[in-house]
């Protein structure tokens, strides 16, 4: 029993424990930056003011993540975000294939737990920063009131990945709120005030058929009158959660501290239109349906934004700035929405697009001023206008990523985040990211202690991909489709390939490719041919007298002719893929993004895949057969299809196909890496949409590593992810390594890249 006295006064419990690094804030850019600095080996504490981890990916929110792939709505392929963020949605979409929220916060609590370097104080918020000199913070306090605890978090190394920036605003930092005007960047896409200079906050809502009907008396504080909501009219039953994300409000207010105001406006909007659908009369098929759920926090898109040595711009999404600190890559489109939400006449967003990925550079990632303080998540030093882009969550993982990774990097070379921006200390920060699966748009790091290169690479077998067979499907060419193709240098091959037409014609046929390397917008017209054909079924070539005069990606479009069906089918091979001039309404409006001139911003058409299991490839022919897939590729990366296709792929034939890496001397080897192929074309979006399947079927299933006595020194079965990362604790001394390949999840083995280090 414990029994006390009166006294005058009593103080709270008060628990510091020890760390390298603390990180504020539990959305994935905290997440990520705390996991990757706890396997670099420091002792992380990580702090989160709610009872669950992801942020606006948590189930108290529900927004699905996404990042450069955008829906698969733009031009840029093979563009997920990779490392610690998609070992989080491969998990995600393995064992939560229909994307329920509450499954993504066990995963997410599970990476964190699972780290032994890692304190996790959940329902914990910080509210007072205390500072060593002007420019150094030297603690943070924070209490939860859940255990009554106050705790006193001392570190040489603060991550502020709170949203809203509460350490870096307590510390000092300098920061901007609003838009900029026009002027300031020479940003044509800067909006006025009558767009609004904030993105509001949205709240979402879940529905439920529960077979019988059901009636709803709304509450007292409910919207009355919903007719000022324009969009109100776009619900349909089969809508649910983050499909509303137009239910925005607050762009007009402070969207910090009127954040409690913002979501009882929310909530007025949602319970009102709730009430619209079910006693109005006008949606007789919700009868049935009840409200099951409705969150309790909104999703924040902006508050406040901190400088650090570089400002993101427009002109560095649209333009793909290359670079040389790039430490993380983004691709969602710049997209600013009405200040006025739910309440405005304009259309929900505005966004453009660029024509392909662009890399975030490591001067966004600290404060200017305050000298031991990380930025990270939607924080970051960026214009406005580039926050549209870069504030979204895969995007804010990838940079969190970066910043853990780092901080260990300062830890051991006793530097500062800004120092880290040395030649020396970048590239090793770039090599790291590399090693651990992060992309770097327009760089190649070098990695000095990798092996492989030295090595000579062979394979049992090798795809020369001559043909795609046909299935019994047909497509009608309402629009324009193209096959994505790595091409060779040389002459250009012959392309076959199977059509039905109810008439005799001519067919367009254009050889495409994008003006700059690794994007995949075919702004570029190579040449262009008229194929005749006859009525009824029969197979046409495409002979273009121009030769390919730069290795990597081209499109071999078939332009659009309702009268002409073309074969499909069903084999799929890493690194082809076939597009159409369509357009995803999710992030675009028509198959052309054509922007007014002042914004700077590029007018181009979209070339989209679609989703497996409806995307499929051209049927065709391709003479001589593409040889590009050769086991050299596996000794360098980047490991996806960038300029090409930069993969190893096995013959289809080879039921067990071997790959080899010979040294002309023995070797030391102390981890090898390898990496697969996750179809980082795919978005993975973390709730509501649902997936085809719960692994993508272009990864290597069951495999063996052997050394040059034959002896297995490694082995995977039901292995589910792009990477595989063996350490031996005795270093491994041979000649020669062997990958050997016994089962795949559906298609040809393929391997990116084979990292072999000492």
């Amino acid at each position: 029993m414990i029994h006390e006295g009166p006294t005058t006064i009593r103080q709270l419990k008060t628990e510091s424990p020890e760390s390298d690094l603390v990180v504020v804030g539990g959305g994935l850019a905290g997440t990520c930056a705390a996991i990757a600095a706890a396997r670099e080996g420091l002792r992380v504490v990580l702090v989160q003011d709610r009872p669950v981890l992801g942020g606006n990916a948590s189930s108290e929110v529900r927004l699905w993540v996404l990042g450069a792939t955008s829906h698969m709505g733009n031009n840029n392929r093979w563009s997920r975000e990779g490392g610690i963020i998609n070992e989080i949605l491969e998990e995600n979409v393995y064992r939560n294939r229909q994307g329920h929220p509450y499954i993504l916060d066990t995963i997410l609590l599970e990476k964190v737990v699972e780290e032994p370097n890692i304190t996790l104080l959940l329902n914990t918020a910080v509210h007072e920063v205390e500072k060593s000199d002007p420019d150094t913070v030297s603690a943070v306090v924070a209490f939860c009131p859940q255990n009554s605890t106050r705790y006193v978090l001392r570190a040489p190394l603060f991550c502020d990945a709170s949203g809203d920036g509460i350490v870096a605003f307590l510390a000092g930092a300098a920061f901007r709120m609003g838009a900029e005007s026009a002027d300031e960047f020479g940003e044509g896409f800067a909006p006025d005030e009558g767009y609004g200079h904030l993105l509001g906050h949205s709240l979402y809502f879940y529905t439920k058929d529960v077979g019988t009907p059901v009636r709803f008396t709304a509450p007292s504080w409910a919207l009355k009158d919903v007719s000022g909501i324009a969009r109100h009219r776009r619900f349909n039953t089969n809508m649910q959660g983050c499909n509303f994300w137009w239910l925005e409000y607050g762009g007009r207010l402070d969207t910090v501290h009127d954040t409690e105001t913002i979501k009882w406006e929310l909530w007025k909007v949602v319970y009102g239109i709730w009430d619209h659908i079910k006693n109005s009369g006008e949606h007789p098929e919700a009868e049935n349906l009840i409200l099951e759920w409705v969150g309790h926090i909104p999703g924040k898109r902006e508050s406040r934004r901190f400088e650090g040595d570089y400002l993101m711009r427009q002109q560095d999404v649209i333009g793909q700035t290359p670079f040389e600190d790039v430490v993380a890559h983004g691709g969602w489109a710049l997209d600013l929405h009405p200040a006025d939400g739910v309440y405005s006449e304009r259309a929900g967003c505005t966004q453009w697009h660029a024509k392909g990925v662009y890399g975030i550079p490591w001067r966004c990632y600290y404060s200017r001023n305050i000298s031991n303080l990380f930025l990270a998540g939607r924080i970051i030093s960026a214009t406005h206008v580039a926050f549209g882009s870069t504030r979204v969550m895969a995007t804010c993982a990838a940079g969190g990523q970066a910043v853990g990774t780092a901080a260990a990097l300062c830890r051991e070379r006793a530097c500062l985040p800004r120092e880290i921006a040395g030649d020396d200390a970048l590239r090793e920060l770039q090599q790291r990211l590399d090693r651990a699966g992060q992309f770097l748009p327009g760089i190649d790091p070098d990695d000095p202690d990798d092996l492989a290169p030295a090595a000579t690479a062979t394979a049992s077998s090798q795809l020369r991909l001559g043909e795609l067979p046909g299935n019994h499907a047909w497509l009608r060419l309402d629009s324009g489709w193209a096959m994505l193709l790595p091409l060779a240098e040389g002459p250009c091959p012959v392309f076959g390939f199977e059509i039905s037409s109810e008439q005799h014609g001519a067919l367009r046929v254009e050889l495409r490719r994008a003006r700059k390397a690794a994007n995949f917008t075919p702004d570029e017209l190579i040449e262009a041919i008229e194929v005749p054909f006859p009525e009824g079924e029969t197979r046409i070539e495409a002979r273009f007298r121009t030769p390919v005069t730069r290795e990597g990606y081209h499109f071999v479009k078939l332009n659009e002719h309702p009268a002409i069906h073309v074969r499909l089918s069903d084999e799929r091979r890493t690194g082809v893929l076939a597009v159409s001039n369509a357009y995803n309404k999710a992030v675009a409006t028509s198959s052309m993004q054509t922007p007014p001139e002042e914004t700077g911003i590029d007018s181009f058409e979209f070339w989209l895949p679609k989703r497996r299991p409806e995307g499929r490839n051209l049927a065709m022919t391709i003479n001589p057969p593409l040889d590009v897939f050769g086991p050299a590729n596996v000794t360098r990366g980047p490991a996806r299809p960038t300029r090409t296709v930069n993969a190893w792929v096995a013959d289809p034939a080879d039921r067990e196909p071997e790959l080899v890496l010979t040294w002309p001397e023995p070797v030391q080897i102390g981890r090898v890496i390898l990496e697969f192929d996750a179809d980082w074309d795919h978005p993975m979006e973390s709730v509501l949409m649902t997936h085809p399947e719960e692994v993508v079927p272009f990864l290597v299933r069951d495999f063996d590593l052997l050394d040059e006595a034959g002896d297995v020194v490694a082995a995977a079965r039901d292995h589910r992810s792009a990477r595989f990362d063996q350490p031996f604790p005795h270093p491994l001394t041979t000649r020669r390594l062997t990958l050997r390949v016994h089962a795949t999840h559906g298609s040809p083995a393929a391997v990116f890249r084979i990292r072999v280090l000492p």
